[in-house]
């Protein structure tokens, strides 16, 4: 019988960190948490200026019953922390071409939208929507919460991954189904929303069509950071602790087992450790004393990491109607724009972008009659393009916001307020991200489910990893459902 845990560290309060010490708290674990930054949220950091507020990180919400599942488990109300807006439409699509798709959770629309583009591609969206919610129901719903700790498991799972053509790409996948290029892109560009290539990603993770589908696309009120604040509030009215501008040194390993952490020079011993930071940070940096985390660390530094992004946070002196809360404005290339983030040693002289807008669904997060919004360029990380971001930063940021005054936000540099930049670098050196990556592993068949750093260490068996480095990945219905993965694992008492 293991004996009851009493007492978990959790390092890092990002989304994975907090859903997975509020699933210790909820089950009588006294939990800390401690996050290096002064502000909780991880990547959803929140900076503030000039009455303006911004979203450091994720903004699309696309499964609120796992995070309702946060409160229920002390049969409390998420609404009673906070308020989810419904986002419509979910993404506005722009071409160069000046053509636009509004995708959003209305079949007659879409259908009408698809129709007019090519007749043949409605029976082909049925069809694709049939086989994304096909691979829902299996690498989601089933698979998305379950830990792969052996690959007995990985091999359980196989049957049905290979009926699903698991091997085939998104974009592959997409493109049996739909012939109009531009609709190919409108419905391959997801799996870029979790650091992963269309062109080599899994087609596993053409699921988060149906999923967006299924729920909806939402946007806390008050932003994600409002979010956050309510996930915060849920973790301390139970009992636990955050610690902020507490970053670990250590992890102190004797024995076999992870004992405790070293922090402010500070000895504080734990029944059990779970990490939320960089994956490979954590081995290196939190381990690296010990031959384990050496060993691990020189391992994941031979596996494909995630692009980076390149985002500008600004503020307007207007409001701006005729933007979507979301829009993602294709450049002149696809395929190849997407080969050169993955795998080019430069920055390419074009670019695609996600803007959002905000303002649109919630205006209290600028001043009256102002707008707040951040746009965001995927780019190529350290490993790949080692680029001086001190002199890279602010030049692409002028040719970005230029764009973007031609084309979609007229007089954007004379209203604009405020700006900042956070580059490849600031992942590296803010987030500790390994090569500035902001989705860390790339998320290929080969390095997901089981081939994916485990929620629990293989070798110090109450040392756990959550978030995005770690089994489902990246984007939020992942992190927090590695956060129910690992949380399973710690409340069975370690080994």
């Amino acid at each position: 019988m293991n004996a009851p845990l009493r007492s978990a560290a959790v390092i890092g309060a990002g989304f994975g960190g907090l859903a997975l010490a509020i699933r210790l708290q909820s089950a009588g674990v006294q939990t800390t948490l401690f996050e290096a930054r002064d502000k909780p949220g991880g990547r959803a950091y929140v900076y503030q200026d000039q009455g303006f507020t911004f979203d450091a990180g994720p903004t699309v919400i696309t499964d609120p019953s796992a995070l309702e599942e946060l409160f229920q488990l002390s049969g409390r109300r998420m609404a009673d922390y906070v308020e989810l807006l419904p986002v419509a439409p979910f993404y506005r699509l722009c071409w160069e071409d000046g053509s636009h798709f509004d995708y959003a959770n209305d079949q007659a629309a879409l259908d009408a939208q698809i129709a007019a583009r090519n007749p043949a591609d409605v029976e082909g969206y049925r069809r694709f929507l049939a086989y994304s919610r096909a691979v829902f129901a299996e690498g989601y719903l089933k698979l998305g919460t379950v830990p792969f700790l052996n690959f007995r498991s990985m091999v359980q799972a196989g049957p049905q991954l290979a009926k699903l053509s698991a091997w085939r790409s998104v974009y592959g996948m997409v493109s049996r189904f739909i012939r109009d290029e531009q609709l190919r892109q409108a419905f391959s560009f997801h799996s870029l929303l979790v650091g992963g290539n269309p062109f080599a990603t899994s087609s596993i993770y053409a699921l988060i069509h149906a999923l967006e589908r299924e729920w909806g696309v939402w946007f806390p009120r008050g932003g994600t950071g409002a979010l956050v604040r309510g996930l915060v509030r849920l973790f301390e009215d139970l009992g636990g602790t955050l610690r902020l501008s507490a970053p670990v040194q250590r992890i102190e390993v004797e024995g076999g087992r992870a004992r405790a952490l070293r922090v402010d020079g500070q000895r504080l011993a734990f029944d059990q450790v779970a990490s939320n930071a960089d994956v490979v940070h954590t081995y290196e940096r939190l381990l690296g004393h010990v031959p384990r985390g050496a060993q691990e660390a020189a391992r994941l530094k031979g596996k494909r990491f995630s692009m980076s992004l390149f985002v500008i946070h600004f503020g307007l002196s207007r409001p701006q109607p005729q933007l979507a809360h979301h829009t993602v404005c294709f450049g002149p290339r696809y395929r190849e724009l997407i080969q050169d983030i993955f795998h080019g040693s430069a920055l390419a002289d074009d670019f695609s972008l996600y803007l959002h807008a905000p303002c649109i669904t919630d205006p209290s997060l600028a001043p009256p009659g102002c707008s707040s919004h951040y746009v965001l360029a995927p780019v190529p990380h350290l490993g790949n393009a080692a680029l001086d971001w001190s002199v890279e930063g602010p030049r692409l940021r002028d040719r970005i916001l230029a764009y973007l005054e031609q084309r979609y936000m007229p007089n954007l540099r004379r209203d604009l307020v405020t700006s900042r930049i956070f580059t490849p670098a600031d992942f590296r050196d803010e987030l500790g991200a390994h090569l500035g990556s902001a989705f860390s592993l790339e998320p290929v068949l080969t390095q997901s489910a089981w081939f994916r750093p485990h929620n629990r260490d293989d070798a110090i068996p109450n040392l756990y990893i959550v978030g995005a480095g770690t089994h489902p990945g990246a984007g939020v219905p992942g992190v927090v459902g590695s956060a129910k993965a690992t949380a399973g694992l710690m409340l069975e008492g370690g080994q």
